[in-house]
């Protein structure tokens, strides 16, 4: 497939800097359809590598997108440890650029072009969206120094797929002019990332519109574009000159950055105090109690679990059952972890009601080395025996897995029928 560059020198179009007057880009086309900055709404931005085109719009900090606040009201400690950058914990909202790009191609690499730099700050009371267009792609060098400049101020930098898309491309758009990169090994929040962990139980679709609509409770109007069509709106602006279709574009690009922040604050603020009200979904209490098991943090994810379980027990929620045995076994592995066997026994017995075959194994392990009660334990590792049995008959588990439990169990029932044999010389 030819690159964007390709396709325009085969229709004579000017690409990149070489032989152009230092400062200048080509003319604009502009008058047949009308100045693209009219268009658009935006402003001719000069820099000391020539002029590019500067969108920018505000909103209130107290802005709320769909059903959540735009800006966190919480300090960032638990969201650097749930996402491994533990230098966030002491910056402030003012310290975060949220980033987007929409480019010349979806596939990246050194052919493709950012054309739209779309960057997100909270300044002064404001959230601000400044989006660079690049009306030229002989305007790059302009663009790339007027978002050096965004980034200037700040410490850190949130992307949505941006550690596998938008960063690499920058990266390259920057090395190609053999520019370093202005936030090289600056903490990077990868929203996506943290949404796969949070979301993956509830929703099978994690792309951004979708978190937006479902998580963030915001809806966008019939002015959006599909990301797939906006590489061949721009090249047609390129070829036409007409930037009327870019408006619906720069409108797709702006939501992604108010919705990247507002995805960014809402998780803050439900890992900040996951015990709040904003957490209405019982796989979402899960999740973020899965999240906190997975860094080490016990005692806030047993809370969680012990959440799970409390509601449960209203049926109006009517959890699942894979849930609620998911739980059980999890809370119940933190109290064996701890020691606390007299909680984590009547846990494990309810994932046995639920025909949970480790619960069986975990119950006979525990009469069997704690208690050293064998006769107990012969009966649960036989019970797990027939529940294999039956399980298969009714073809909840496969052959193959059958025969794995089968294997294992009777192992262990051979172990303990020796052990009371001996206890009875």
């Amino acid at each position: 497939m030819q690159s964007l560059a390709e396709r325009l020198r085969a229709l004579g179009v000017q690409v990149g800097t070489q032989g152009l007057p230092a400062g200048k880009s080509r003319d604009i086309q502009s008058t047949t359809y009308g100045p693209i900055d009219e268009i658009l709404s935006g402003r001719v931005l000069e820099t000391r590598l020539g002029s590019t085109l500067m969108i920018q719009n505000t909103l209130e900090k107290s802005y709320k997108h769909g059903e959540v606040n735009l800006a966190s009201q919480f300090s960032f400690n638990a969201l650097s440890r749930c996402s491994g950058e533990p230098a966030i914990s002491e910056l402030s909202l003012e310290s975060f650029a949220f980033i987007d790009t929409e480019t010349t191609g979806l596939m990246g690499g050194t052919g493709t072009y950012a054309f739209l730099i779309g960057v997100g700050r909270f300044i002064s009371g404001e959230f601000q969206v400044s989006q660079i267009l690049m009306r030229d792609p002989s305007e790059e060098p302009a663009q790339l120094v007027a978002l050096e400049e965004l980034l200037a101020p700040i410490e850190a930098i949130v992307t949505f797929n941006g550690k596998s898309f938008d960063i690499p491309l920058l990266k390259t758009r920057y090395k190609t002019h053999r520019w370093p990169f202005p936030v090289q090994n600056y903490p990077h929040i990868d929203m996506l990332h943290i949404a796969r962990r949070l979301w993956k139980d509830r929703l099978s679709n994690r792309a951004l519109g979708n978190l937006e609509t479902k998580i963030l409770g915001a809806v966008r109007t019939e002015e959006d574009i599909p990301g797939w069509a906006i590489p061949q709106l721009y090249f047609d602006y390129l070829i036409t000159g007409d930037a009327s279709p870019l408006k619906r574009v720069v409108y797709h690009n702006s939501v992604d950055i108010v919705s990247l922040a507002a995805l960014f604050s809402f998780t803050n603020d439900i890992l900040t105090d996951p015990l709040s009200d904003l957490i209405t979904h019982d796989l979402d209490i899960f999740a973020i109690g899965r999240l906190f098991e997975d860094i080490g943090d016990q005692d806030k994810a047993a809370q969680l679990f012990d959440l799970c379980l409390t509601r449960q027990k209203d049926e109006t929620r009517q959890q699942t059952k894979q849930l609620v045995t998911d739980v059980l076994m999890r809370l119940a592995l933190i109290y064996k972890r701890n020691g606390n066997f007299s909680d984590a026994l009547p846990l494990w017995k309810q994932a046995a009601d639920n025909e949970y075959l480790p619960a069986y194994v975990e119950i006979a392990k525990y009469y069997e080395h704690r208690q050293k009660d064998n006769k107990t334990a012969q009966k649960w590792t036989n019970a797990a025996i027939d529940l294999v049995t039956d399980l298969l008959n009714r073809n909840s588990i496969s052959p193959y897995e059958s025969s794995r439990w089968l294997s294992e169990l009777e192992h262990r029932q051979n172990r303990i029928r020796t052990k009371i044999l001996r206890s009875q010389i």
